[in-house]
């Protein structure tokens, strides 16, 4: 390259020739000391990025730590593709497990469950019903297998009588489910 005169005598006076050289050329002085790659992440990183992110990083790291570790592959043509139809993949399960949850929060609107309590004189209750219970008897009358962290009473079932609970059945579907409470 020629270089006018004007600029390396300002160069060299500042003693820092290649760095004043780039910043002339609009280039960035790190960039062309590194060698940055591209790779695709496996696991989540911290400070680094979540599974499935094509990041730029240092070519050291990525080989002497991302690749030894099996944290990330190198982000070629063929693993692009291969991410691009996971991600695909991923969405399409996504969506049928969204359609699933709508399906069976239909089903449990429909439903309902029958619960018996202990009560003493004048209808007063003993205790409230929870979730542990609520689950039990869905298990055993409905023959569906709900966790009962799923389950959301706002208040707690002291009193005889029907309630509705919530079920979080998906981040994006809530059910409604009929709980009839009785007197043993």
């Amino acid at each position: 390259r020629i270089y006018s005169k004007k600029l390396l005598r300002r160069c060299r006076r500042r003693k820092k020739f290649k760095a004043d050289l780039y910043y002339y050329q609009n280039i960035d002085y790190n960039d062309r000391r590194q060698n940055i790659m591209e790779v695709i992440l496996l696991e989540n990183v911290p400070k680094l990025g979540k599974k499935g992110e094509v990041i730029k990083v240092n070519e050291g790291y990525a080989r002497n730590c991302l690749f030894r570790k099996n944290l990330a592959i190198e982000a070629t043509s063929v693993n692009l593709n291969n991410l691009k139809l996971q991600n695909a993949n991923n969405a399409k399960i996504a969506k049928e497990k969204l359609e699933e949850a709508k399906k069976l929060a239909e089903e449990l609107k429909e439903a309902s469950v029958t619960v018996s309590i202990k009560t003493g004189a004048g209808g007063k209750t003993f205790g409230s019903i929870s979730g542990k219970e609520i689950a039990q008897a869905i298990k055993d009358q409905l023959n569906m297998d709900i966790d009962k962290k799923k389950l959301h009473i706002e208040e707690p079932i002291k009193s005889l009588g029907t309630h509705i609970v919530k079920i979080k059945l998906h981040p994006e579907v809530t059910g409604e489910l009929a709980v009839k409470v009785k007197e043993i």
